[in-house]
């Protein structure tokens, strides 16, 4: 996304914030902004963060209050619309449960959460966002393909055999272990975990390519598969290359977890501030009433 549009996004979502005691959104003036065509198909997304609100053991209605408003339709007349008044917390569990593949919901987890204005600060947590929803798409297609090799009788040595293989493809030459070394990480580290948002792209898309293609020609032995997984990920090097891209001198970038660990205590921190402001605005009114 480039930094004209975060700007843009940036504004707008501060020119539809609403104060009473504590900053407020309407879900019907978010929706569009987050890249929802419809109030139908958003509903869905508020639905999950409310149930997120609830398992955390606060009160939904403290920060998902539900109202319904008149408007014009025309000639004068007036229909009931059904709006959401969505504290910053709310809003900022809805992006967590929106659709990921929406450029626009990874800026808005990273402006919900933020007490900051800069804008740089914004672009930085963005990426962070993005590279935690890539590794975590990845343990996934990783999982998966794992249990495939066990029913195709590979055990976890071979099983690792054909993840190297792949990896070797990938990095130009360079084993998973050697990685490690040339990044600097320790053995008992995932290497994906300290692996740029882009090499964690590429190692999913070549190992989804290769599940696909198992599965399809029903491979049986291990050296198919790993012949398979090792073409898939040189086709993938290649198109990295071909962009000036060689995944073997990316630099590394911060260990996921921590990152995870930094975002999961801002969540705690603006929590406990969400409160506060809370159990203010109910001395002065009602909640966001």
């Amino acid at each position: 996304m480039e930094t004209r549009q975060l700007q843009l996004l940036y504004k707008t979502l501060d020119d539809i914030r609403h104060q009473n005691g504590v900053e407020y959104w309407l879900a019907r003036e978010l929706y569009p902004i987050l890249g929802y065509g419809g109030w139908e198909g958003f509903l869905p997304t508020i639905e999950r963060a409310e149930e997120s609100c609830k398992t955390q053991g606060l009160e939904v209605k403290n920060h998902f209050q539900h109202l319904t408003k008149m408007v014009e339709i025309g000639s004068g007349a007036k229909r009931p619309v059904e709006d959401i008044k969505m504290t910053r917390y709310a809003c900022y569990l809805t992006a967590l449960n929106g659709d990921t593949s929406k450029e626009e919901i990874a800026f808005a987890q990273a402006y919900f959460i933020s007490q900051t204005r800069k804008m740089e600060v914004l672009e930085e947590k963005i990426e962070e966002i993005q590279r935690i929803a890539a590794r975590n798409k990845l343990k996934v297609t990783e999982k998966e393909f794992a249990s495939l090799l066990w029913e195709k009788g590979l055990d976890g040595k071979g099983i690792g055999e054909v993840r190297d293989a792949g990896d070797h493809a990938l990095f130009g030459g360079f084993t998973t272990k050697q990685m490690k070394q040339k990044l600097g990480v320790k053995e008992n580290i995932p290497l994906a975990n300290v692996l740029p948002s882009v090499t964690v792209k590429a190692k999913d898309l070549a190992t989804e390519m290769t599940t696909v293609n198992t599965k399809r020609n029903n491979f049986s032995r291990k050296e198919q598969i790993k012949g398979e997984h090792v073409k898939n990920n040189t086709g993938v090097r290649n198109v990295l290359v071909d962009a000036g891209i060689k995944p073997e001198e990316l630099p590394p970038s911060e260990d996921i977890t921590k990152i995870e660990k930094k975002h999961k205590t801002e969540k705690i921190l603006m929590e406990e501030r969400h409160k506060k402001e809370l159990l203010g605005a109910q001395n002065k009114s009602d909640s966001i009433k």
